[in-house]
């Protein structure tokens, strides 16, 4: 079975700064971890190839520090990974993301599962993982709690506010994981010194077949016209009266006095 996962490198912060000019984030000094749903997605890759056999690829969009991410999920017991860099993929949306992810997956040659973490802490869109499923052109489940395979064929339960769901899908497939799915391993020392002596090859936009048009800022149609920091919410007023009654007149008259009734 050839599966492949598509990892992010996120902020490891909630202090999120944004660049006033291109009104994307600012990833200089700030401390970068895989996405955390992400590394459910690879426990999950990792336990199905184990079952049945086969290869996980491991493969990221992002700066060069990115490996450092690739490196985490080798230590975990992918088999390969690759980053997709270049200065043409900078400021992409999730439509110009999955659209660059899905052309490095063609070039790969026959994939059977693409799995996602359900989403990325830093954008919390659930979009690049069904967006590359409709470019790539194959079935997609998300929100995926339990998944099993026989054959050709996957049942996937999927989560939903109220319960669960069960699909039956046939291969290939692109697959959203949550973090209920499993307990992610920690890596070996083994897996440690594999992954630090591992050379992650890196894909460019010339190694892909793309439309440059559909790249980066060029191929984003997600504009950010404003950025603002919400005003700070002060405490309200604690009334505090012997009765129900005396503490109704003190707030009708303090609602009175700033003029909201």
């Amino acid at each position: 079975m050839e599966i492949v996962v598509c990892v992010k490198q996120v902020p490891d912060t909630t202090e999120v700064k944004i660049d006033p000019v291109t009104n994307t984030l600012v990833r200089q000094g700030v401390p970068s971890i895989v996405n955390p749903f992400d590394v459910n997605a690879v426990e999950e890759a990792i336990r199905l190839k184990e079952k049945h056999g086969g290869k996980v690829t491991v493969i990221s969009m992002g700066p060069p520090q990115a490996k450092d991410a690739l490196k985490e999920c080798l230590a975990m017991g992918a088999d390969a990974a690759i980053l997709i860099s270049d200065r043409a993929f900078g400021g992409s949306d999730t439509l110009a993301t999955s659209y660059t992810l899905a052309s490095a997956i063609r070039k790969l040659g026959k994939v059977d599962m693409v799995f996602f973490g359900k989403q990325a802490i830093d954008g919390d869109t659930a979009q690049v993982g069904p967006e590359t499923a409709e470019h790539l052109g194959i079935a997609q489940v998300t929100y995926v709690a339990k998944i099993d395979v026989e054959g050709d064929v996957v049942r996937a339960q999927r989560e939903h506010d109220d319960g669960y769901e069960i699909i039956e899908v046939k291969l290939p497939i692109a697959v959203s994981v949550v973090k209920s799915i499993n307990e992610p391993r920690f890596p070996t020392v083994k897996g440690l010194m594999k992954a630090n002596r591992a050379e992650i090859p890196v894909w460019t936009a010339n190694d892909l077949v793309v439309d440059e048009n559909r790249l980066g800022l060029k191929g984003s149609p997600t504009k950010v016209l404003k950025i603002f920091t919400p005003t700070h919410r002060t405490q309200g007023v604690i009334i505090q009266k012997d009765t129900a009654r005396e503490a109704v007149a003190e707030l009708f008259q303090k609602l009175s006095d700033a003029k909201i009734i």
